[in-house]
């Protein structure tokens, strides 16, 4: 599957697999989405996870201006947890308004690190890269 053509959950382009530098980044694109959307989307990134080989998803989640409540906070650590054997690596971008309780609420019940970049570029030049040379801001 070619990135140009690899929109994953038929169609949904909030979903969807980008190239960086040779390498396959799974694009799950949040932002500014109200919660009923959140919910929707979280279903399809747990489908499409799951569709890979163990190890084998760089991910990068842009969560900016996106609405994160009680009840999405609970399905995105239902969906981190059950993705965990399946993402090789992850990153996120646009927390900036995400409650830090909720960010190491994540973290904790998942049992993975989500580093945070400034920028989507940020993002994907670290997860492509040797993680010497791009610092997560969190």
């Amino acid at each position: 599957m070619t990135p140009d053509e690899s929109s994953s959950s038929g169609g949904n382009e909030r979903l969807r697999f980008v190239e960086h530098k040779g390498q396959v980044i799974f694009l799950i694109d949040f932002s500014h989405c109200t919660t009923k959307e959140m919910l929707l989307l979280l279903d399809q990134v747990r489908a499409d996870v799951a569709m890979h080989a163990p190890g084998s998803v760089l991910t990068l989640a842009d969560f900016t201006g996106a609405q994160v409540d009680k009840s999405v906070a609970t399905r995105i650590k239902e969906v981190l947890a059950l993705d965990r054997p399946y993402v090789k690596k992850s990153a996120w971008v646009g927390t900036e308004s995400l409650p830090h309780v909720f960010y190491e609420n994540f973290k904790s019940f998942s049992q993975r690190e989500f580093p945070t970049f400034q920028t989507r570029e940020e993002a994907m030049e670290w997860l492509v890269g040797d993680d010497a040379h791009v610092e997560p801001t969190r």
